[in-house]
């Protein structure tokens, strides 16, 4: 198992969970916005792959993660869900601009991740149910 999966266990077996660390929303060059989007949604899929791998052959587990892509005029967006939870970080083009932001159950957040490695905290987070 990856030591993701062995987070991901953890949380199951009633271990502790960090909440993502997040940053206020900031306007960045579109190519910079649309690289990160990607690295941000291609470390996601690897993520929920791994989750599921986990939640699947757990009888304490509330089905698996979904990771649906959404696409359309002037933004790039990803929601992940879990049971009735969701968090969508979308990035939105505006000029010569774009915006990234996180989207927790619905709820506009006005913040993105800190970083790469918060998507990992985010996962575990919609699994919790925090």
């Amino acid at each position: 198992m990856t030591p993701f999966m062995h987070q991901v266990q953890d949380l199951l077996d009633g271990g502790a969970i960090s909440a993502p660390q997040t940053l206020p929303s900031e306007e960045v060059a579109v190519a910079h916005a649309a690289d990160t989007q990607v690295i941000i949604r291609s470390l996601a899929e690897q993520l929920v792959s791994e989750a599921n791998a986990v939640l699947a052959g757990n009888d304490d587990a509330v089905g698996v993660l979904g990771l649906t892509d959404e696409t359309g005029v002037g933004a790039l967006a990803f929601t992940l869900d879990y049971a009735d939870r969701t968090a969508r970080i979308e990035t939105v083009v505006s000029g010569h601009t774009a915006t990234a932001e996180l989207v927790v159950r619905g709820v506009h957040t006005s913040r993105r991740l800190a970083g790469e490695d918060e998507m990992a905290a985010l996962v575990l987070e919609l699994i919790a149910g925090n």
